[in-house]
């Protein structure tokens, strides 16, 4: 009876170990089935870069490098939060007049009020909660669809910021640490040890995984996949801070101009803190549960009232880091901060990068990747001289692309019987 179970024990306790070619196979397969992830942003980002640096050499200069980081940053960064919102297939339309009446508390604080910089970001970040969690409650607790919440907020966001701005005024910001955000560089010893913490940091986490789920017999990655994954990132990050590193004055007596923008390591410090958020805390894993299934997460004891109320607190303090970004590249706030195209570039940001609109499935990841796209496609077409009206079109008709290519994903993985 013993020796049986021992028997029936032994090969269920250790899983089978796929190759790397198994491991493709299987990637493929799910490819097939739907699942593409930011596949085909990567790949529109890659033929972008190519199309725009044949065309514009200049395209892939070290200032336009450094310029591209810059000028995405804000949207990215409000993308990023609008990816917990579409995650629960809501959408949040105030998210960029969100971002701009947190900016003008900030220079208000700032500099009318005179208070330090870090009383006036505090002040910025606690409005954009405040803004998050009155669009969750109504949304959650009211049941007003998410899309007139917002619609409404948008409206009157307009108004607070001309109310916070004296119906017109520009307010400079001038404070040294919040100018520095968006306009001022790390040393270049600092950039390269950052990018060996984030490579170090990342293959002690892949290993350390690795070895967990070979010890426990769990289904694992094969170690030349996963030996892949670091290689790939350190290529990248080591590519990105030499060419960052690089000289961009003209005239270096006067100013030298090189180091890795400041605003590139908080981005890479949310992605992380938000990645690891999503992928694994109970608290992600009931942000999907919800997206995916609403009445079955009801049903499995998740507060889905609560998980509704926070992807909007998160999607507002986002929205207010991205302000203070924008702020800072401005070293001024205006009537007009948050306005114009930033709501419709973070959306089309998020969509693009591969969130899908029907919630249950995306990453942050995919907000930086379709924050790279946008950006990408503002700055190249930029340099060939095409119009406002053109970049509008180009940038519309790729949201199109993205937005047709998930919905017939999503009918596909339903037929397949995956979400």
């Amino acid at each position: 009876m013993t020796t049986t179970a021992v028997q029936q024990e032994g090969p269920a306790a250790v899983a089978p170990t796929p190759t790397a070619a198994s491991h493709l196979r299987d990637y493929w397969r799910r490819v097939r089935g739907g699942d593409i992830g930011s596949l085909p942003a990567v790949a529109m980002l890659v033929v972008l870069c190519i199309g725009f640096a044949v065309v514009r050499p200049s395209f892939f200069s070290a200032a336009n490098f450094a310029n591209l980081f810059t000028q995405g940053a804000a949207v990215t960064l409000i993308a990023m939060g609008l990816v917990f919102v579409l995650l629960l297939g809501e959408i949040d339309l105030s998210a960029g007049f969100a971002s701009g009446v947190c900016a003008a508390v900030l220079a208000n604080v700032v500099t009318v009020l005179g208070h330090p910089w870090y009383v006036a970001v505090l002040a910025a970040v606690a409005t954009g909660m405040l803004i998050g969690t009155t669009l969750g409650f109504l949304v959650a607790k009211v049941g007003i669809p998410s899309f007139v919440v917002t619609l409404a907020a948008f409206l009157a966001f307009q108004g607070v910021v001309l109310l916070l701005m004296e119906e017109g005024t520009n307010i400079s910001v001038r404070d040294s640490v919040l100018v520095a955000i968006a306009n001022r560089n790390l040393p270049p010893a600092l950039g390269w040890a950052l990018a060996a913490l984030a490579v170090g940091g990342f293959t002690a986490v892949q290993l350390v995984r690795h070895r967990k789920r070979a010890a426990r017999g769990l289904v694992n990655d094969p170690l030349a996949v996963v030996l892949a994954r670091i290689g790939v990132l350190a290529l990248v990050l080591g590519a990105a801070v030499y060419v960052l590193n690089l000289e961009r004055s003209f005239n270096v007596l006067i100013n030298s101009l090189k180091g890795v923008p400041i605003v590139v390591p908080i981005i890479g410090i949310l992605l992380v803190v938000w990645t690891f958020v999503l992928q694994r805390t109970s608290y992600g894993r009931h942000i999907y549960a919800v997206g995916g299934n609403r009445e079955a997460a009801r049903r499995a004891g998740i507060n889905v009232d609560r998980i509704r109320i926070s992807v909007f607190v998160i999607c507002s303090s986002m929205a207010a880091i991205g302000g203070i970004v924008a702020a800072s590249r401005a070293n001024s706030v205006d009537p007009n901060t948050g306005g114009s195209n930033v709501l419709l570039y973070a959306v089309g940001a998020a969509v693009i990068g591969g969130t899908s609109l029907f919630g249950g499935k995306g990453r942050v990841l995919d907000a930086v990747i379709g924050g790279a796209v946008v950006a990408v496609i503002d700055n190249g077409m930029g340099l060939m001289g095409f119009s406002a009206g053109e970049k509008y079109v180009a940038t519309g008709l790729i949201l199109l692309f993205a937005a047709t290519i998930d919905a017939l994903l999503s009918r596909r993985r339903a037929a397949s019987g995956s979400r």
